[in-house]
């Protein structure tokens, strides 16, 4: 009986202890004990066997940055401190690690690698949120695992280019979350982000233009402000680094047949039009190329595309190629998106092309595009991944499929026997209001961070071997109207943090209401990080 009374007087306490811990995403197993222990700049980080470099390394540089100090690492053993390690689990996958926090100290045990990174940003999680050098992290136990294989963010630095700095702050943010994946859309209409040395006016030319559109399209004038900006192969080697290190894989996107207006400016003749303008006298000024080609300064679909000629494919291969050399991922994005075909309709070439093809239509051509870009990054070891409009005329056949246009793309190449990354708009992007009086300019759309949470990457309509094909689901952020760095905070924040526990966490383990309160302790760590954030969850109106 007194036993009984006693573990009733306690549960109160347990409870206060477990609610304090605010890990997010939410670990598959988790018990809170009772006790804490002192972490001072005397403990060391113990690091046992090889590869724990990297994860303590981020400790320490977090350690610096939010308080001012950073432990001594040694290898061995220790009688007390923070042993990061690598320990095989039985029904371990990639990612997976254990956390046992008690009297002796910290012990993070990683399936793999990764895994123990991982588990340092949980215990990350649990420092306090104010300057100190001594502090005490709560006695716990934690077994987790990634539910998704591809947990991933993306970034237009086409519309807008930002600096290197952000790009390895943006890079932080996903590693903070436990997600892997870097989606680099580097090439657009409105700006050619990446130094091909083969074609120096891909930048010198593509990577700038004459003025943009002010307000939200079709725009109220053009600012005649020249804006762009690219990296260098130098920063790039950098950046992916900077991410490997971190446990992320960074993959480019090279836009193609359409979204090509930068390279077309630099390259007239990958057009079907070389000396056509593309220019659009009543809403931009005019400072293009003396073909008549410009850089985009207004959003939207352009119908000027590469055409489909031996000398557009030589240039792109060649492209690829560079491109390759600088990112060792396994995937390569070439975007297949929003393709007008007005100007293959018209062109000669290309229609004698589909006849000589045996193909049915533009839509048969545009498949044949994508099918000799695969073919020859296939030849160099690499995969293609691209927008869901790569369905049509016939999916090549190694293609993994990124779905965008709500669903129902990701289920037919499930079905189809693809790899699917599933980003459907109505809740994966990132570029909507998330404030029903939002105040800034936006691209439209409506996303709460709820409805962020309340996503289910595998869609129900999929049998049980059909939703293996689905490796995860990837937020995206297009800046047509984020022209500053602390607008892609604001935009991303706080709805990266639930994409982190749709992703990361297992369906069984999410829970809106646990998640709620968490998060409300979440936004602490955002004023901890210094970090611009949206406060339209506060607003009753959004909830």
């Amino acid at each position: 009986m007194k036993k009984t009374l006693l573990a009733l007087l306690m549960l109160p306490l347990m409870q206060l202890h477990a609610q304090s811990v605010n890990i997010i995403p939410q670990p598959a197993k988790m018990e809170v004990g009772q006790g804490h222990f002192t972490i001072d700049a005397n403990t060391k980080i113990i690091v046992s066997g090889a590869g724990m470099e990297k994860s303590a390394r981020f400790l320490n540089d977090y350690l610096q940055k939010f308080y001012g100090f950073n432990l001594k690492v040694i290898k061995g053993k220790a009688a007390s401190g923070i042993v990061l390690k690598q320990a095989a689990m039985t029904d371990g996958v990639d990612g997976a690690y254990t956390m046992n926090i008690d009297k002796s100290g910290v012990t993070i045990a990683g399936h793999t690698e990764n895994g123990t990174f991982y588990g340092i940003q949980s215990l990350i999680q649990l420092l306090p949120l104010e300057k100190s050098k001594t502090f005490t992290v709560p006695f716990l136990s934690i077994e987790d695992r990634p539910r998704f294989a591809y947990r991933g963010m993306h970034l237009d630095v086409g519309r807008h280019f930002f600096p290197v700095d952000f790009i390895k702050k943006y890079i932080d943010f996903i590693a903070m979350y436990k997600l892997n994946t870097f989606h680099w859309h580097l090439t657009e209409d409105q700006g050619w982000r990446i130094e091909i040395k083969q074609y120096p006016r891909l930048t010198s030319v593509g990577g700038f233009r004459n003025g943009t559109i002010i307000g939200r399209y079709p725009g109220k004038g053009n600012d005649g402000i020249r804006r762009g900006g690219f990296y260098t192969q130098q920063q790039v080697k950098e950046i992916v680094k900077y991410a490997s290190d971190r446990y992320i894989t960074v993959i480019p996107e090279i836009e193609l047949p359409g979204h090509s207006s930068a390279a077309i400016a630099a390259y007239p003749q990958l057009s079907c039009f070389p000396d056509e303008s593309t220019k659009h006298p009543a809403k931009t000024a005019w400072h293009g190329d003396s073909t008549g080609k410009q850089v985009q300064q207004v959003w939207g679909v352009f119908p000027d595309v590469f055409a489909p000629t031996e000398y557009t494919f030589k240039f792109l291969e060649n492209v690829l190629d560079e491109v390759i050399a600088l990112f060792p991922s396994k995937y390569i994005h070439i975007g297949g998106d929003e393709c007008p075909k007005e100007s293959w309709k018209r062109s000669p070439f290309c229609q004698q092309l589909i006849k000589e093809k045996g193909l049915k239509d533009e839509h048969g051509l545009q498949s044949y595009f994508i099918q000799r870009i695969e073919k020859h990054l296939n030849s160099k070891g690499r995969q293609i991944i691209g927008w869901d409009e790569i369905l049509e005329g016939g999916l090549a056949p190694n293609a993994t499929v990124m779905s965008w246009r709500g669903e129902q793309g990701g289920i037919e190449a499930a079905r189809q026997k693809h790899n699917v990354i599933m980003t459907p708009g109505g809740w994966m992007y990132f570029d909507h209001s998330q404030d029903k009086k939002e105040d800034s300019v936006t691209i439209g759309g409506y996303t709460t961070v709820q409805k962020v949470y309340s996503y289910e990457p595998i869609p129900k309509e999929l049998s049980a071997d059909d939703a293996k094909y689905v490796l995860g689901a990837q937020a995206n952020i297009w800046t047509e109207y984020m022209n500053n760095v602390s607008k892609v905070e604001y935009m991303i924040f706080p709805r990266m943090s639930a994409l982190s526990e749709v992703l990361w966490s297992q369906q069984s383990q999410r829970n809106w209401d646990r998640f709620d309160q968490k998060l409300r302790a979440e936004f602490k760590r955002y004023d901890w990080w210094k970090v611009n954030y949206s406060k339209a969850y506060f607003d009753p109106a959004n909830n």
